[in-house]
């Protein structure tokens, strides 16, 4: 079976983007290691969502088309948290406001709709996920309100949000590369003993250590991102 040349750049996006993004988790944050694995992560995950968009817009798929979105969303803000300095902001995060207030709102009155509806949904997108996706979307456009209202993110809130997106970005591509295509990689044995369920959501279990050890421990307090992303240093 021939792959089309966008096909073929997706999916080796997409597996740069799982790698760099495991090895960035193994790095110690800050380090150089951490530091080139977070650029590769970033440059392939925003090609691989951008891809998946496109394919997906071709295909008719706008759920496909709003997962896409998101994740171009997710990896950029969590992105540009880390290369700006604390309290700063732009007209441009507006505009980004828009992205998960509008896909939340749409997933969650397609949610209901599917709720209500006699028949399953024509995509098969499960109707419990497409409520987590909406409200995570949802969550999000509630952050970057509170952002702007506060005039930036400053010292443990710019370490969590900068983790939690780039977390969340590599988990909807663990799910979708080991759950939504798993059976046309994996072998059929692996498949039935439900396995490849651990790879999928490690990102989500390694996203919610992180934010509570951020947020809830003495460790982080008094520890910030450098402009640049490029460490973890003391504020003074």
């Amino acid at each position: 079976m021939s792959f089309s040349p966008v096909l073929t750049l997706h999916i080796s996006a997409g597996m740069v983007g799982i790698l760099s993004g495991a090895a960035a988790l193994c790095f110690r944050k800050g380090s150089p290691g951490h530091v080139l694995a977070g650029k590769v992560f970033v440059a392939a995950m925003l090609t691989m969502a951008a891809s998946a968009t496109y394919l997906a817009w071709m295909k008719n798929q706008p759920d496909n088309v709003g997962g896409g979105i998101l994740t171009m969303y997710l990896v950029a803000t969590a992105w540009v948290t880390a290369r700006r300095k604390e309290g700063e902001t732009s007209r441009y995060d507006w505009l980004a406001l828009l992205v998960p207030l509008a896909l939340g709102t749409g997933g969650w009155i397609n949610g209901l709709k599917a709720v209500h509806s006699q028949t399953a949904p024509d995509d098969g997108v499960r109707v419990g996920m497409n409520f987590f996706l909406s409200t995570v979307m949802l969550l999000a456009a509630a952050g970057d309100v509170r952002m702007l209202l506060r005039g930036g993110v400053f010292g443990a809130q710019r370490i969590a949000r900068h983790l939690w997106r780039m977390c969340f970005g590599l988990f909807i591509a663990t799910g979708s590369f080991f759950l939504g295509q798993g059976n046309k990689v994996f072998p059929s044995l692996l498949r039935q003993s439900s396995l490849l369920i651990v790879p999928a959501i490690l990102p989500l279990v390694l996203l919610i250590f992180w934010l509570l050890r951020v947020r809830f421990t003495n460790e982080y307090k008094r520890k910030s991102m450098a402009s640049g992303g490029d460490v973890f240093s003391l504020r003074t």
